[in-house]
């Protein structure tokens, strides 16, 4: 099983990550190894993956001393065997968390049943993260 590596997202990479998936977030740092957690995502259309989390995450503490992170996004079970991994480096920005989240929340819930749920996350300190692809690998190729 052969996969491709580019650095850039494709147009096909855009499209799947577009579906509500989890993508599964590891950040370097720490003694321990990588501990991938599950995370809500978005490809932004210049090319980077964004998701949001609060401020005093542990994720957070660890790319402030080393912005490494990646995320790989799978196809579900039942259909044809399909992901795309993201490896770069992050950024952490302090505007738009709160605008992202309410695009992610209206993606992966039904907003008529979630209403007080968001209203609780847009209610917390959000911090968005920016993921800059440095190496892109997808399989199929």
């Amino acid at each position: 099983m052969s996969t491709a590596t580019t650095s850039l997202l494709t147009a096909e990479d855009r499209e799947f990550l577009g579906r509500p998936l989890h993508g599964f977030l590891s950040v370097a740092g720490g003694a321990q190894p990588p501990q991938p957690r599950p995370v809500w995502f978005e490809a932004a259309a210049d090319g980077t993956i964004q998701f949001f989390t609060e401020p005093d995450s542990l994720k957070v503490r660890r790319l402030r001393s080393d912005p490494r992170a990646s995320i790989v996004v799978a196809a579900p079970v039942g259909e044809p065997e399909r992901w795309v991994s993201v490896v770069g480096r992050t950024t952490l920005e302090a505007d738009g968390a709160h605008d992202l989240c309410s695009r992610l929340a209206a993606r992966y819930w039904d907003l008529d049943a979630r209403a007080d749920d968001l209203a609780a996350m847009l209610g917390a300190d959000l911090l968005r993260v920016v993921l800059h692809p440095e190496i892109v690998r997808r399989y199929p190729q």
